[in-house]
């Protein structure tokens, strides 16, 4: 911990000179930075090895009551001084602190779950207020504390498969753990609880899935006819570990069109946060420059559901599929009158229009691609790379006289791409 003596000595100091400067305690080197560019009283005190984490500091007057909102990039451990602070965790390495006294000098310490890889902060809203609008990232790295590169992603430990194990037509049966971010959307619907749609978990208290699946001519239905199943592999019990949840709020993206689909997007709010397992784990947000860690070429994504299979019937397991993305000249070439009306610059095509395909029941769900990391072989030893959910399962072509899509024409997606900004503001 920091003493008195050396805030003292950091005050004394100009701020904007004291972001480099070694300080000496017991001849031990010790480092400081801004961990938010533009702001210089928010300050990051930390030592060679990192082996306490490091310590966040406020020089300011803050009153009784005051509430500190902080979000990292990785999962983060905040210790704080209980007699002074109130600690939530809200899930999502998002902490809620509460000042339960007045003070000129606050401080915290922030500890990752791999000492040389440190959380960065990347939001710090002081009564509402945010303080960090530009992160500094990567500020450890410049200093000789051991810390390593990190690859340039939002968030280092969502999308990863914990299992051992390593709507789908013609698709093949995926193993438990596979797709731990796959949940199961069921509506009650004459006192009988029934399979409506696929989602994708995204924190630890919201699943992202289509505003389709949630309304009713364009309304949202209330939240207490619905239920969410994680862990679930097998649509119909047999599943250890799966965890049933509760809905508290339905977010429909305010300019949901449901007549042509238009910004088929929402987010499910449950009462009660998910406990993280082995069948149970987050997926990633795409991020603007995650095409750039992809190997040039087709930009492959799968999905997952229990949607209806070849025999045209609900499928009693989940399933998987890959499938490429193709541009929209592609698509709307396939069928020009379908797809030039769909297509409006925040969907997407995917498909081989070769009888696999997304249908009927995998609405919601996910179209996740993967991205590997290539950066220090200590990274590469825990965290190989990361599953982001790139588009969300919209619409298909249905067959001639029938409701059942034809597995033989490419699936419309949202484009998460267009939709990161609301999906973090409805999450905040």
């Amino acid at each position: 911990m920091i003493t008195i003596k050396i805030s003292l000595m950091i005050l004394l100091m100009s701020l904007n000179e004291a972001a480099d400067i070694y300080i000496s305690i017991n001849s031990v080197p010790q480092f400081d930075e801004l961990p938010c560019n533009g702001t210089n009283d928010i300050i990051s005190y930390f030592a060679p090895g990192l082996s306490d984490g490091y310590i966040i500091k406020i020089n300011r007057t803050l009153n009784k009551g005051t509430p500190i909102k902080l979000k990292f990039d990785m999962d983060a451990l905040i210790t704080v001084d209980n007699s002074i602070t109130r600690l939530v965790d809200l899930g999502n390495n998002v902490f809620k602190l509460v000042l339960l006294k007045d003070t000129n000098l606050f401080e915290f310490s922030v500890k990752g779950q791999f000492v040389l890889l440190p959380p960065y902060i990347i939001s710090f809203k002081i009564s509402g207020e945010e303080n960090c609008a530009k992160p500094n990232f990567g500020y450890f790295e410049r200093h000789p504390v051991g810390a390593e590169k990190r690859p340039e992603v939002p968030n280092l430990f969502c999308g990863k498969r914990k299992a051992i194990n390593q709507l789908i037509v013609n698709g093949v049966e995926s193993k438990p753990g596979d797709w731990p971010w796959h949940v199961a959307i069921f509506r009650l619907e004459r006192a009988t609880l029934k399979y409506i749609c696929g989602g994708t978990l995204v924190s630890n208290i919201f699943v992202l899935t289509a505003a389709h699946c949630v309304t009713i001519n364009g309304a949202a239905v209330l939240p207490e006819i619905l239920g969410i199943s994680l862990g679930k592999h097998n649509l119909i019990g047999g599943d250890v570990g799966s965890q049933e949840k509760q809905v508290h709020q339905i977010i429909v993206h305010e300019e949901f069109i449901h007549k042509t689909l238009d910004n088929d997007i929402a987010l499910l709010k449950m009462k009660t946060s998910v406990e993280y397992s082995s069948v149970i784990q987050p997926a990633c947000i795409w991020f603007d420059k995650a095409k750039e860690k992809l190997p040039p070429g087709q930009v492959l994504g799968t999905v997952t559901g229990w949607g209806f299979d070849q025999t045209e019937s609900l499928s009693l397991v989940l399933r998987e599929a890959t499938m490429p993305i193709v541009q929209d000249i592609d698509c709307i070439r396939s069928k020009p009158l379908f797809y030039s009306v769909i297509l409006n610059g925040k969907k997407f095509c995917a498909g081989h229009r070769n009888g696999t395909s997304a249908c009927n029941g995998d609405s919601g769900g996910g179209f996740l691609v993967y991205i590997p990391y290539e950066d220090s072989p200590f990274i590469k030893k825990y965290v190989k790379g990361s599953w982001y959910v790139r588009g969300i399962v919209s619409l298909s072509v249905a067959q001639q006289d029938t409701a059942l899509c034809d597995p033989n024409e490419y699936v419309v997606f949202t484009d998460i791409a267009a939709y990161t900004d609301w999906i973090y503001d409805h999450m905040d």
